[in-house]
């Protein structure tokens, strides 16, 4: 197949910023039901802000598929893409710029040479995820509540949309309530961007010079599966304290470490990993939907078109 064929002219950086965003995108759009189970999942063992100020009754979720399941018996199908609109504001702008600068950042930090070593990597991954993060953070954070709120239409939502959530959070919390959670998710995201990126990057490297693979299809699938794997392990901890924090209300923390302490105390170290199967689940099928999306943009004759396309769609 044309598409599948590997790349044999470097797109250009406005080409891989667009291609990665739009990725990103499609990859949501296919993962959002398991990204909001396992964000209800996390902030399962806390009182939630809903139940706290007695809007909604707690409800008790139990594995990934249950989750989902008990979700759309007592919330309807919908409530799977509750906070889909901001998971896309999000993508569009965090994932143009974590993964379609990432290439060009690398190139600086080794002044174009062919070799890059590990460190250029991991600093090329650290420095786009923190940009990302300053960038894109309110509409994380949006996303996170929607996604822990529960719908029901006996009790009062805590935002009616995604622009009210904007206004009200900024109204109550001050403008850095929409910041809130930064250094957790800076920390986060320079972890999984480093995880994610630089795996990817390796696993495509050794199975294009040890095995028969060629750029193609299948080399990105088991490239992208096995980055989706080392993300979650290491990332999931880090992960389950940015949504507990972001989620709090408004003094329930003093700090992303007196989240962290409280739910070691409360709940104990297994309490870092709550989600994981949906972590995975959700972490492993985004980024094979993500990075097959993003090489395949990349090439032609579907290049040609984001070349062509790329200035208006950024404008």
């Amino acid at each position: 197949m044309v598409g599948f064929q590997p790349v044999d002219v470097p797109p250009t950086a406005a080409v891989k910023f667009v291609g990665a965003g739009t990725a990103a995108c499609i990859a949501d759009l296919l993962t959002f039901p398991l990204d909001t189970a396992k964000v209800r999942l996390q902030v399962q063992g806390e009182a939630s802000i809903s139940e706290a100020i007695g809007r909604v009754p707690a409800v008790k979720y139990r594995g990934v598929f249950g989750t989902i399941v008990t979700m759309v018996r007592t919330e309807g199908p919908l409530s799977l893409y509750s906070g889909l609109v901001a998971g896309l504001q999000r993508q569009m702008s965090f994932a143009s710029v974590r993964i379609g600068l990432y290439d060009s950042v690398k190139q600086f930090y080794t002044k174009g040479s062919d070799h890059v070593g590990i460190g250029s990597r991991l600093l090329a991954g650290c420095t786009t995820g923190g940009m990302a993060v300053a960038l894109a953070q309110p509409t994380d954070v949006v996303k996170v509540r929607f996604q822990a709120q529960a719908r029901s239409n006996e009790y009062a939502r805590r935002y009616c949309g995604t622009i009210d959530a904007y206004k009200t959070i900024a109204k109550e919390e001050g403008i850095h309530g929409l910041w809130k959670g930064t250094g957790p998710n800076i920390a986060r995201n320079a972890i999984v961007n480093c995880t994610e990126l630089v795996t990817y990057d390796f696993i495509k490297d050794f199975l294009l010079t040890s095995t028969p693979l060629s750029d193609n299809l299948p080399c990105h699938f088991l490239s992208a599966f096995g980055a989706g794997l080392c993300t979650t392990v290491i990332a999931s901890p880090v992960d389950v304290v940015k949504t507990r924090y972001m989620n709090s209300a408004l003094g329930q923390y003093s700090s992303v470490l007196n989240c962290a302490a409280a739910m070691m105390a409360k709940e104990g170290p297994l309490a870092f990993y709550k989600g994981f199967t949906p972590s995975f689940l959700r972490l492993g099928s985004w980024n094979v939907v993500m990075f097959v999306t993003y090489e395949q943009l990349k090439r032609k004759p579907v290049r040609a078109y984001w070349e062509r396309n790329t200035l208006t769609l950024l404008l």
